[in-house]
């Protein structure tokens, strides 16, 4: 039996579908519920798992937004009656340590993508290392991304860099708008990579360094890894996994 706890955000859209949801379904509390609904984009989305992931239930997404990557579409014929049937993924996400340069840690975790800006009109400019071993010695840029492959389709896409699958078990490291190296296009690590992030020149190249929306300014050094001890768990309608929104996005850039 479905005993959901409904969440949405501040939209027309979404106050619709809740209002369609609240005349079908009785809302539980969060504590007696056994899945929680979010009505909303990916943002709502991944605010929602922060936060009431440590109730241990599983997230069922409806799109509200525009996109919509990590929502399932709403039907009034079809929700209800797919909310039994959904089938669940789990996904991990990437934690972010950031030491400032007050020497301050700020920690965060993304479940999309960390990103590491530049904070002024100066290029950054930065060492990347995975464990021991130096990835790039120098890259002057407007920065660089790390994403995780539920993130891979959203800024990764946009900085050119590769669609993972799911099941993949790796990250990609894209830099954005690079300047030096100019053909240095980014890598893809192992999931278990312990990547490193010094910005080499703290007073005249500031950085902020970003986990999905959580912000820490005037980083000095960011280290980013997977946190397998967190798990969330997503529910998809049963023909549109997050596994084949991936592969659709695959075979669309391919025939771009």
């Amino acid at each position: 039996m479905i005993k959901p706890h409904i969440l949405f955000d501040n939209t027309k859209q979404s106050k619709k579908i809740k209002n369609f949801l609240d005349n079908s379904i009785k809302n539980s509390s969060i504590n007696k519920c056994n899945l929680i609904i979010v009505i909303g984009g990916d943002g709502f989305m991944l605010a929602s798992l922060k936060k009431y992931n440590k109730y241990k239930k599983p997230f069922y997404g409806i799109n509200g937004g525009s996109y919509g990557f990590l929502m399932n579409k709403f039907s009034t014929k079809n929700t209800i009656k797919n909310l039994s049937k959904a089938k669940q993924v789990t996904i991990s996400p990437l934690e972010m340590i950031v030491k400032n340069k007050l020497n301050k840690i700020k920690k965060s975790i993304a479940i999309n993508e960390v990103s590491i800006l530049r904070q002024s009109r100066q290029t950054a400019s930065l060492k990347i290392s995975n464990g021991s071993k130096t990835v790039i010695k120098k890259l002057v840029s407007d920065g660089i991304l790390v994403s995780t492959p539920a993130g891979s389709t959203a800024y990764n896409m946009s900085v050119y860099g590769p669609i993972l699958n799911l099941d993949s078990r790796k990250l990609s490291i894209r830099p954005i708008s690079a300047f030096r190296p100019r053909r240095w296009k980014g890598i893809v690590v192992s999931e278990k990579s312990k990547i490193t992030i010094n910005n080499l020149n703290i007073n005249k190249r500031p950085i902020s360094a970003v986990a999905d929306n959580f912000e820490v300014r005037n980083a000095k050094i960011i280290v980013i890894k997977t946190n397998k001890k967190i798990k969330f768990n997503l529910l998809f309608d049963k023909n549109k996994s997050l596994q084949k929104k991936i592969k659709i996005e695959q075979l669309r850039k391919d025939t771009n």
